[in-house]
C-alpha cells in the first residue's frame, strides 16, 4: 500500500515542479528524473505482479521477491540522493517565492503519500485585480491556461465524445460538432426547451433528472443503450460553479463498442 501510495510523490514532481523548472530553461535534470521515476514504476509493477495471497506461489517468488525489493531500494536511495542534491538545490535557487506558492497549491490537488508529515496550511496570497495575469490579446483566459476561439472549436470538435449543454433555463444552449455524431443535431435546436427534443415516454426522466440536478440531489446519471451494433454510453452532468450555482446540465455520449473490446494493454504505435 505504501510503495502504491508513494506514486503521488512522483506525480508532484512530474505534473508541477518540472514544468516549473522547464520554464527556467532547466529541463535536462527533470527529463532524467522522469526516466528514474519509469524505472522505479516498472520495478514496482513487477514486485507487486509477484506478490500474491497464494502461498505456494508466493514462496516460489520469494527469491526474485527479494532480488526486485534490494534493487528497488537501492535505486531509489540514489534517486533521492539526486533530488536532495541537484533537482531541490536547482529548483530553490531558480524560481521565485510567488511560484512557491502556486507549486504548494498544484501539490496539494495532487495529493500526498501517506507516509508524508502532516505540513501546516496557510493561505496563498490572492493577487488584486491589478495583478491578476491578462489573457492575451485573441485568447480566451481560463484559470488552467489560454486557447484561442479557433483552437477551442478545434478542441470540441475532436473529441471522441458528443456534447450537449443545456443551460439552467431548460433550454440548448450549445452542441459539439464532431465527424461522426451519434444522434442528429441540428442548429435549429438552439434555444429549444429541452424537453421538446425527446420522445414524449422519455420527458418524466428528462425531467426528474433536470430537477435533480437543479435541487443539488444528484450530479450525474447514466444510461447505455443498444443502437444497431453499437453500444452507446449516454452521461447527463449537472454543472455548478464555484459557488455551487447551477448552470445546467452537460449531456456526453460516447460509442463504447470498440473500447467494450478493449483487452490487456497497447503500449506501442501502430
Amino acid at each position: 500500500h505504501h510503495l502504491e501510495d508513494s506514486e503521488k510523490h512522483y506525480l508532484r514532481e512530474e505534473n508541477v515542479l518540472f514544468p516549473y523548472l522547464e520554464k527556467h530553461g532547466v529541463k535536462e535534470p527533470p527529463a532524467i528524473m522522469w526516466t528514474e521515476h519509469d524505472h522505479i514504476r516498472d520495478l514496482e509493477k513487477e514486485l507487486f505482479g509477484l506478490v500474491t495471497e497464494d502461498k505456494d506461489v508466493l514462496i516460489d517468488n520469494a527469491k526474485r521477491i527479494k532480488e526486485i525489493s534490494d534493487d528497488l531500494a537501492e535505486f531509489v536511495r540514489g534517486h533521492f540522493y539526486k533530488e536532495n542534491n541537484i533537482l531541490f538545490p536547482t529548483a530553490m535557487e531558480v524560481m521565485e517565492e510567488t511560484e512557491w506558492h502556486e507549486i504548494r497549491t498544484e501539490f496539494d490537488d495532487i495529493g500526498y503519500c501517506c507516509f508524508t508529515p502532516e505540513v501546516k496550511e496557510y493561505s496563498v496570497p490572492k493577487p488584486t485585480i491589478e495583478e491578476k495575469p491578462r489573457a492575451p490579446e485573441g485568447m480566451v483566459k481560463f484559470e488552467t491556461g489560454n486557447l484561442t476561439f479557433g483552437e477551442i472549436q478545434a478542441i470540441f470538435s475532436s473529441l471522441p465524445v458528443d456534447l450537449t449543454f443545456v443551460g439552467k433555463d431548460d433550454k440548448v444552449r450549445f452542441f459539439s460538432e464532431s465527424g461522426d455524431r451519434i444522434f442528429v443535431r441540428s442548429k435549429a435546436v438552439i434555444g429549444r426547451e429541452v424537453q421538446n427534443c425527446h420522445p414524449k415516454r422519455s420527458i418524466d426522466v428528462v425531467n426528474k433528472i433536470l430537477d435533480d440536478f437543479r435541487n443539488n440531489e444528484r450530479d450525474s446519471a447514466e444510461f447505455w443503450i443498444n443502437l444497431g451494433e453499437r453500444l452507446i454510453y449516454i452521461r447527463y452532468f449537472a454543472v455548478r460553479n464555484a459557488s455551487d450555482e447551477y448552470l445546467g446540465c452537460l449531456e456526453v455520449t460516447q460509442d463504447i463498442t470498440k473500447i467494450k473490446e478493449l483487452k490487456g494493454e497497447k503500449r506501442l504505435l501502430d
